[in-house]
């Protein structure tokens, strides 16, 4: 996905951010009631946050809905993957999205992402999906950063106080960049590997880095990983279906069951993170809980707080 770099378009886009992360202009622009001093308005808003949540409260809890509407995920890449990943966590409550991706959607894009329309085609997915979220959930906070992720975003990221990050870059080295920031500042992670080339969403699964086979790009990221004696557990979304081969200077095969199948896992394994994060904060992690959460597919351990 990201064969350049431009730092310069990344300092401009930054610089366009400032001033605008204190509203989301997408809210106010389909908001059908916008005088907050208005008695009916402020019901009506009552009565639509209420309704728009009121599933996922039956199955989460108050405390739970809580606690995902202060909490701040980044998600980085916002195609096949990540634009799942990020509607899944919009319509769960959470408070505040900051998505990060400079793609503009392609007419190849259009068989399996989420912002990928014909009448989007063109246009850049993180404002694609900023403006859908708005009109399923305008209570969420989405801040669209339109350009690649690099190390010169880490003190703006930080800025944003992320609890939870959700890599789905494609990119190898902003990939490992970005999980070397996360384990930098103690941020929770879950980075997704390779998704194309595959045809059964039932192989997805979610395991540490090390255990990954049948993943090329896993395979890359385990030997990054030993080359730079990183001994924190990296927790992935992967598949451990085979890929099939393809054609030297072909697109890599991909459909939409796969990558929104994982998208959909990293959304939900997050959801539940974040619920278990907020009940044991303060509390210290082991290397052996993060490997216990991992092998036994439950996730965190809220009486021990992992993460």
């Amino acid at each position: 996905m990201e064969e350049s770099n431009p730092h310069e378009d990344n300092r401009n886009h930054l610089n366009n951010l400032e001033g605008s992360e204190q509203s989301n202009p997408a809210h106010n622009e389909n908001s059908s009631c916008t005088d907050q001093d208005n008695p009916s308005c402020a019901l009506q808003a009552d009565l639509e946050e209420n309704n728009s949540l009121e599933r996922a409260k039956l199955l989460f809890g108050n405390d739970g809905i809580d606690t995902l509407q202060n909490c701040t995920v980044v998600v980085a890449g916002c195609g096949g993957v990540g634009s799942f990943a990020i509607e899944s966590l919009a319509r769960s409550g959470v408070g505040k999205l900051v998505l990060i991706d400079k793609d503009v959607v392609e007419a190849s894009n259009l068989n399996r992402q989420l912002c990928a329309l014909k009448s989007t085609v063109g246009q850049a997915k993180t404002e694609i999906l900023k403006e859908r979220i708005a009109d399923i959930r305008p209570e969420t906070e989405v801040i669209a950063y339109t350009g690649w992720y690099d190390k010169e975003l880490n003190d703006w990221l930080l800025s944003q106080h992320p609890d939870y990050i959700l890599d789905c870059i494609d990119s190898m080295r902003s990939k490992q960049d970005l999980i070397s920031f996360a384990l930098d500042h103690k941020i929770p992670l879950l980075s997704s590997m390779g998704m194309a080339r595959r045809k059964d969403p039932t192989k997805i699964e979610i395991m540490e880095l090390e255990k990954t086979t049948n993943d090329p790009m896993a395979k890359v990221m385990r030997n990054w990983k030993r080359k730079n004696k990183i001994r924190q557990k990296i927790m992935t979304v992967c598949s451990t279906e085979l890929p099939i081969g393809m054609e030297p200077g072909k697109s890599l095969p991909s459909a939409i069951f796969v990558p929104a199948t994982a998208g959909l896992t990293m959304g939900g394994r997050c959801v539940q993170d974040l619920m278990k994060q907020r009940k044991t904060s303060g509390q210290s992690v082991s290397s052996k809980d993060l490997e216990s959460a991992a092998k036994d597919g439950t996730g965190l351990d809220s009486t021990k707080g992992v993460f």
